[in-house]
C-alpha cells in the first residue's frame, strides 16, 4: 500500500506562532486550551511549564497570561488588562481580522451575521466585538426567521467550508439591500481543505490527523468523506485500527491546522510499520 501526504496540510502561521509564543513565556498560564491539540497542549507543559487555566477571573496581577490563538471575549481581555495582568496575545492575525471588522461594521450600523459555531471559543470572542451584538449562523435555512435590517456585514468562523459559506452569502445578497460580504476564512484552511480533496478523490482510505475537538480538522474530515468513504478522524496513532488498511492501495494522509509534525509522523510510521 502506498502513503501519500496531502500537499498541504498540519501547522498554519497561527498556529506556529502561537506555540512559539508559549515557548518564549515559560512558567506562564493560557487563557482556555492555546489550540485544539490536547497532546501538544501536555508537551508544552511538560516542556515549557506553560500551563492551562479555563478561569481568566483566577489571573491575579503580575501573573502571565497567554490568549489563545482563538481568541477570547472583548470583555474579558479589557478586566485582564486592567487587573494589571501581564497579557501575552498570541490570538492568530487571521482571528483578529474578523474582530475588528464586526466592530468597525457595528458601529456603523450594519447588522452583523456570523457565519460559524456558536459554541466555539474563536466565534464567542468575535462575537463580543460586535458593539450592538450579532446574530451566528451555521445554514442559511437559520436567516428565514430572523428580522435583518438593510445593511448587513458577514463574515465567517476561520475554519469553515467556502461552498457553505457562499450559500449564506448567496441567500443574503438578493435580498438585502447592501450586504458587505468579508473573506475570513485563513489561506491556510482554503489550501488545506483544496489538497485533502484532491487527495481524496484518488485514495481509498484517507486518514485524517488532528484534535477531536478541532474545528478546522473536523471540516478536513468532512470534505474527505464526501470524496473517500472509508476515511478516519484520529488524535494520534493510538486510534488506528489496522484493520482498515485490509486491500487498500492508496491511503491519503492530512492533518489539522493544530497537528504537530511529530504527530503526523508517529501516524505515518506507524502505518508504514504495519502496512
Amino acid at each position: 500500500m502506498k502513503i501519500e501526504l496531502a500537499e498541504n496540510y498540519g501547522f498554519c502561521f497561527g498556529v506556529k506562532r502561537a506555540i512559539k509564543i508559549a515557548e518564549e513565556n515559560k512558567n506562564s498560564s493560557t487563557y482556555g486550551p492555546l489550540i485544539h491539540n490536547s497532546k501538544e497542549i501536555e508537551r508544552l507543559a511538560r516542556d515549557f511549564n506553560v500551563a492551562l487555566t479555563d478561569d481568566y477571573k483566577s489571573f491575579k496581577a503580575g501573573d502571565k497570561a497567554v490568549i489563545r490563538t482563538h481568541g477570547i471575549p472583548k470583555n474579558e481581555l479589557e478586566e485582564l488588562i486592567d487587573n494589571r495582568v501581564d497579557v501575552v496575545d498570541a490570538t492568530c492575525p487571521y482571528v483578529t481580522k474578523p474582530q475588528q471588522i464586526c466592530q468597525e461594521m457595528s458601529e456603523a450600523g450594519y447588522d452583523i451575521i456570523i457565519f460559524g459555531d456558536e459554541a466555539h471559543p474563536e466565534i464567542k470572542g468575535v462575537k463580543s466585538y460586535a458593539t450592538h451584538g450579532a446574530r451566528v449562523v451555521t445554514s442559511s435555512k437559520e436567516l428565514e426567521s430572523m428580522k435583518i435590517g438593510e445593511r448587513v456585514a458577514l463574515v465567517a468562523q476561520t475554519t469553515r467550508k467556502v461552498e457553505d459559506y457562499m450559500e449564506v452569502a448567496n441567500y443574503l445578497i438578493p435580498r438585502h439591500k447592501e450586504v458587505r460580504v468579508f473573506n475570513t476564512i485563513c489561506n491556510a484552511t482554503f489550501e488545506n481543505q483544496d489538497a485533502v480533496r484532491k487527495l481524496a478523490s484518488k485514495a481509498d482510505i484517507m486518514i485524517i490527523v488532528g484534535g477531536k475537538n478541532s474545528s478546522n480538522t473536523k471540516q478536513l474530515f468532512s470534505i474527505s468523506k464526501d470524496n473517500c468513504p472509508d476515511s478516519y478522524h484520529i488524535e494520534d496513532e493510538t486510534d488506528l485500527e489496522f484493520e482498515w488498511f485490509a486491500h487498500k492501495s492508496l491511503c491519503g494522509i492530512s492533518a489539522g491546522a493544530s497537528t504537530p509534525d511529530w504527530i503526523i509522523k508517529n501516524v505515518v510510521q506507524s502505518i508504514e510499520e504495519k502496512r
